[in-house]
């Protein structure tokens, strides 16, 4: 099959090829390197797949992803690639799942999920964590006028800085995940997370490479709405190494938060 095409808006970012192969579209380029995979939507299908395996496993489940934890173990081109899961501890109120993606044979993506058992705390429910401004607040931005890369074009996206390193901002994914498959509200904004670390810049990409290495998501509420909303804060040490920061927001305020490991490396010509 042709790979779908780069501009339409109902192009998913994945296709799959059988019951363990994805075929990514073109419009999944990274904004390091163009010919390689961004891996936020790479997040999102990881996250859809351990939820749709969740599902299949436990047909009256309540469980829910409380945190995601991947580490980047290689890029990934932008040609089909293959996802494999293990539940690595089983139960009926706490399971660790496990997702490993391959390409060529190669790890390239780690991941592990906690699934937690729902139960009612609605009348302790809160936080002190202040909101960020709403959509409507923010004006848009075009993370395309930063990065390169197609992945970075086909978001919607509304943010304020106050200066370097922090920012409050929105993103909304405006293709879909997977064809032909129903993707969970968690998911689809779990595709759009690991952009934190381009959205927060305290220095110019054009100046310093800082690639994450990880990428871990606390969730205490199931997300809910079009957009996924960021508090992000960066930080770069003496000796090369970084973290990106964020609390994560939606529709009705915080929901959890994100840290980003960074390798800090200034680009020489």
């Amino acid at each position: 099959m042709m790979t779908p095409g780069r501009n339409s808006h109902d192009s998913p970012y994945f296709v799959r090829e059988s019951a363990t192969q994805y075929r990514p579209n073109l419009e999944t380029g990274g904004s390091w390197n163009n010919q390689e995979q961004h891996i936020a939507p790479v997040v999102g299908l990881i996250s859809h797949l351990i939820l749709t395996d969740r599902d299949e496993r436990h047909a009256d489940s309540t469980l829910r992803m409380s945190r995601l934890s991947c580490d980047i173990l290689g890029v990934i081109p932008i040609e089909p690639f293959d996802v494999e899961l293990r539940v690595v501890r089983p139960g009926r109120t706490i399971e660790l799942v496990e997702a490993i993606l391959t390409h060529g044979g190669r790890p390239a993506v780690s991941a592990r999920a906690w699934l937690t058992k729902e139960f009612d705390t609605e009348d302790i429910a809160g936080t002190t964590v202040p909101r960020i401004p709403s959509v409507d607040e923010l004006p848009s931005w075009d993370m395309g006028d930063t990065w390169d890369g197609a992945f970075v074009e086909t978001l919607d996206v509304r943010r304020q800085s106050s200066g370097p390193g922090v920012a409050q901002y929105w993103i909304r994914p405006q293709r879909p995940l997977l064809t032909g498959e129903p993707v969970s509200n968690t998911a689809r904004l779990l595709s759009v997370a690991d952009l934190a670390n381009g959205s927060a810049t305290l220095v110019s990409p054009d100046e310093v490479a800082f690639p994450n290495l990880d990428l871990t998501a606390h969730l205490y509420r199931v997300p809910v709405g079009e957009w996924l909303g960021f508090d992000t804060h960066v930080s770069i040490g003496p000796r090369g190494a970084g973290l990106t920061q964020s609390i994560l927001h939606d529709a009705e305020g915080p929901i959890g938060t994100l840290a980003q490991t960074l390798t800090v490396r200034p680009r020489r010509d």
